[in-house]
This record gives structure tokens, sequence and C-alpha cells, in this order.
């Protein structure tokens, strides 16, 4: 699998290893095999496809990942991979009712924990998000993150469905981030509005891009060298939703061409996960059922011409757009393995990228910049979302509540 690096010293897999479907709070239908998972993550790693997203509000990810790297700790052999060689991307997500209160004791509280259950002394990447701009504490918080990259407990800081704006707050006030994760597809393509060229226009002599101060000072943790502080010129993307949680396969093609109506329509999908619940929603605000029907059987039509899958074709399509470093592929078992491994070795031509724009160019995207929709109450887009997690809906209970199980609505 190609890599990339986000800052230098820094290189993660351009397909990342997505854990939110191993939430119970997840699923609609089927059973998770843990054992088939551990499997799956030897294979994917195996073939270079070493890098992680998840969170501690994902209910027993952190867990099944810290199992895994107990395993290739016990690895021998030369050439066998170990802890290190793994790279772990983590949220930081602060519950909504303590946005107001939340202290540095707080976050500490909670990056322990999920180093504990990794079984790690360092994080890579902790992507913060903030449920509520009207809260202004979010540089305050982000700060903290900081403050913990400086004790060696985080490598790096990026964040999670922030808008540009407020993206750009946290840079101002000098906080070292070099990614942003988004939701990106044919769907739903609000980072191209403003963020994107945000990202990719920043300055690198500036303060914040040089990392300097206490917040951009190489520091050591845990006996290692935790590498440059600092962040690149770039802040880059890193993407998820690409797949618009299995909507975009050959399955569901051969769905809404049976329906029951004779046309498309989304009412033949019956949602299997709640991704699917909220990515069929995406859909209805922007392709449509019958967008959705033509963009499939493009995606289909360029990928017999290449030999591979829609799936790769819909995430290779997004890994080729500007300021994508990355793309996040969901994990629930070993099934598809070798159709992920597959999309480092694809490359769309200069025509296959003007097809699918051309097609998608007729229909809009989702309004609003990435995730303003989902923050509206009055939206529907806020339906599936869960927003305290972290402490298991009891602040004052501590780590009584370990036990979180959802994500902050990807």
């Amino acid at each position: 699998m190609e890599r990339t690096e986000l800052t230098p010293g820094y290189s993660i897999s351009r397909v990342l290893n997505g854990l939110w479907q191993l939430s119970p709070g997840h699923t609609l239908a089927g059973r998770l095999d843990t054992a088939d998972i551990l499997h799956a993550f030897h294979e994917l790693t195996e073939r270079g496809m070493t890098t992680f997203d998840l969170a501690d509000i994902y209910l027993g990810a952190e867990d099944v990942l810290g199992a895994f790297l107990r395993e290739l700790r016990g690895s021998k052999g030369e050439g066998a991979l170990t802890p290190d060689d793994i790279q772990i991307h983590e949220k930081y997500v602060p519950d909504y009712d303590i946005l107001k209160t939340v202290s540095f004791a707080d976050t500490e509280r909670i990056i322990d924990r999920s180093l504990r259950k990794l079984g790690r002394d360092y994080i890579d990447l902790i992507q913060f998000h903030w449920w509520d701009y009207e809260v202004e504490r979010y540089v305050e918080v982000a700060q903290n993150l900081v403050k913990l990259r400086d004790k060696g407990k985080i490598r790096h800081i990026g964040v999670t469905n922030f808008d540009t704006a407020h993206l750009a707050a946290l840079v101002d006030a000098g906080i070292p981030v070099i990614s942003c994760q988004s939701q990106y597809s044919v769907f739903d393509r609000r980072v191209e509005r403003a963020m994107v060229e945000y990202g990719t226009s920043l300055d690198a002599s500036s303060e914040a891009a040089r990392g300097e101060g206490s917040a951009g000072r190489n520091m050591c943790g845990a006996g290692r060298n935790m590498g440059s502080a600092g962040r690149s010129a770039h802040i880059h993307q890193i993407c998820y939703g690409t797949l618009a949680g299995g909507l975009l396969s050959e399955k569901y093609l051969d769905i809404l061409r049976a329906g029951r109506t004779g046309d498309a329509s989304l009412a033949d999908i019956q949602p299997e996960t709640r991704s699917q619940v909220k990515y069929l929603q995406i859909i209805d605000a922007s392709l449509g059922a019958d967008g959705y029907l033509r963009i499939l059987e493009l995606l289909n039509d360029i990928a017999r011409e290449h030999g591979v899958q829609i799936a790769q074709v819909a995430t290779r399509y997004v890994l080729q757009k500007t300021g994508v470093a990355a793309a996040i592929i969901g994990i629930r078992n070993s099934r598809h393995v070798a159709e992920n491994a597959r999309i480092g070795t694809l490359s769309l031509s200069a025509d296959d990228v003007e097809r699918i724009d051309a097609l998608l160019a007729q229909y809009p995207t989702v309004p609003g910049e990435p995730y303003e929709l989902e923050r509206d109450p009055h939206s529907i887009f806020r339906s599936i979302i869960r927003m305290n997690e972290a402490e298991g809906g009891d602040h004052a209970a501590h780590g009584k509540n370990d036990a979180q199980n959802s994500k902050e609505g990807e």
C-alpha cells in the first residue's frame, strides 16, 4: 500500500483501517467475530495498511486493537511487524454536556484511559472534535492536547469534523494541526467549497507551520524521539464516508436495478448499520435515487475497465482529489482485505475522473460547510448522532463508565 507524509518524519498508509464498525452501536444486523477481525488486522498490516482510525467512544474498538498489538509483541522472526510499526489515530471528543467545564485533567484522564486499553505509551495522532462552536472554548481545550503532546503522550494533533473558519481559528492560535478528518465522497463534496483550498494554501513560513515556541519544539517521550512537533505547510484531508457505509457497491446497484417500483428508489434499501442510515440521508440530499443509480452504473463501468470493483474506484476517485492524504475504510471482517489492498495499485485516468466529475456536476452536493448540518439541532442529519459518549453520559462517574458505543456522527 502506498504511503504519504502528513508531516516530516511521520507517514501513514493512504488507506486507513477504520474501526467504528466494531462498535455494537453501529451494527443494526449481524454479529462481529473478534477472531476474524484480528486475522484481518494481521492481513491488512502485512499488506502495508498499518494505520488505524478509532476513538475511545467506539465501544470495544480500543480493546480489539490493543489485543492485536499484544499479538504483535509476541511476533518472532525477521521482518515481523511490531507495535511501533502501527500508526494509531484516535479521536478526542469531549461530551457535549461538559464543553463549558472540561479541564486539562479531564482531557488527560481520557487520553490515559485510551493508552491503557491500547497498551501504548503514546498515540500517534489525536483528532480533536468540538460539538458546539457557541461554547467558545475549543482553542483552550485544544491547547490541552498540546500540553499532552509536550508530555509525550501524543505525537501529533489533528481535527475531525471542523469547518474552515474554526480550523483557521485553531491555526491562528498556534495549534500545530497537521490533518483534518472530513466526510468526502461522490455524494458529499462539502470540503471542496473552502476547506481544501485553505488547507493547501497555508504558508510554510508561518509560526504555526514551523511549530515555533513551546508548541513547536521537538520533544521526547517514554525514551523515544517523538519527531517534529510542528506541522507541514498543508493541512491534509483524511476522508471518511468514501464508500457511504458500503452503499457504493455492486450489491446496491443490483438492488436499485431490481427496484419494486420500476424506478430507482431509496426505499428499496434496508440499512444494515447506523452509517447507512446517515448516508442514505446524504444521498437523498445530493444525487437522489436517480443520481445514485447513475453514479453506481458509471463507477461499475470504470471498475470493469480496470478489472476492479465499484468500491475501489470510488475510493481512488477521492484519493486522487487535491489535498487528500488518505481515506478510511471500515473493517468488520477479513472478507475485503484483498479488495482494499487493490486500491493501492489502482490509478484512474484523467478521462475516468472527468466522466465522474461531469456526472456529479449535474447534481447538487450537500449544502454548507463540512459537518455544518450535523451540528444543526433542527436537521435530520443530527438524528443518529450521540453527543455524550466519552463519559458514558455521566461526567461525575469518571472512569466508571468506560463502555462507550458510538462515533461523533461519522
